[in-house]
């Protein structure tokens, strides 16, 4: 196998094998430049409803903050820029898109090499953590709109939520370590940026609401375990960020006090015209992918 995909099939199979390093597949064969800007990450990264078979392409927002972020770089449309992320996608949980695979697709693309700028990560809310076999996203999807038991603190020991305790710093490190590193050794000019996610509920709070058509609000009061997950995402990321030695963009902080319900929201409700009408719930909208994007550009690009 030669080209792009010979030097990451071997750096993987260094990976499985507990090596080192994975300068294995760097062999004789060109090494590509790189792209400026690659993106890997989830539905906050793509921020798109995704209906399309698996075995497609997977949908990205025209407001997403990768979209926004490329057109102040000025490289919006060129093949400078490599982003294949995916709703629904995983550090490594499946069953969709893997940051391994996405990493792989952008490295066939010749996104990695000395002129590689910026590489940035969203990942974590798809994955299952410990011993839970759900990720939050499926769990909270259900509990938030439960009614009669809704996602109290007896929601873990009932199963209706799994167990933030499990989401670690060191968990999420040892599950990034490997690419991280493949990054950094093709890639080695590149900013390599941990980004979290924004503010969906606030830290501190016991519920959780969600805006209907704008004027109509629904709040489950019991909804404590859905904001621990987050507030254990984020201390994650962070703290894998520290051990990898690599950079975290705080989402949340960067828009704290405009998540869903706020006075001004930047997280879309259902079918809110005050956010975005077709945007995916729960999810930023152009405003707040806007933020991140004007961060990631100030911070590692101008």
């Amino acid at each position: 196998m030669s080209g792009n995909s010979g030097r990451w099939l071997c750096a993987a199979v260094a990976a499985v094998a507990a090596a080192t390093t994975v300068a294995a597949g760097a062999n004789a064969e060109s090494a590509p430049e790189g792209k400026r800007l690659v993106v890997l990450g989830d539905s906050f990264t793509a921020n798109a409803l995704d209906l399309m078979p698996a075995d497609q392409k997977c949908a990205r927002g025209a407001t997403a903050w990768p979209a926004q972020l490329s057109a102040r770089m000025g490289i919006e449309g060129t093949d400078q820029v490599a982003n294949p992320s995916c709703p629904g996608a995983s550090i490594d949980s499946g069953p969709g898109y893997t940051l391994g695979f996405e990493a792989k697709d952008a490295d066939q693309a010749g996104a990695f090499g000395p002129r590689t700028q910026l590489v940035t990560l969203q990942f974590g809310l798809n994955d299952h953590w410990g011993s839970n076999t759900r990720s939050l996203w499926d769990a909270m999807q259900q509990c938030v709109f439960d009614l009669a038991d809704g996602c109290g603190t007896d929601a873990v020991g009932a199963g209706r939520m799994p167990d933030a305790r499990a989401v670690s710093g060191a968990a999420y490190a040892d599950r990034i370590r490997n690419v991280v590193t493949y990054i950094r050794y093709y890639a080695p000019n590149a900013h390599i940026v941990l980004v979290g996610y924004p503010e969906v509920v606030p830290a501190d709070q016991d519920s959780v609401c969600l805006d209907f058509f704008g004027v109509v609000p629904f709040t489950q009061p019991r909804g404590r375990t859905v904001v621990d997950y987050f507030n254990h995402i984020d201390q994650a990321q962070r703290e894998a960020a520290q051990l990898l030695n690599v950079d975290f963009l705080d989402a949340r902080a960067l828009t704290a006090g405009h998540g869903l319900c706020s006075p001004q929201p930047w997280v879309n409700g259902v079918f809110d015209p005050g956010t975005d009408i077709g945007g995916l719930p729960f999810h930023p909208s152009p405003t707040g992918d806007a933020v991140v994007a004007d961060a990631l550009y100030e911070r590692y690009v101008r």
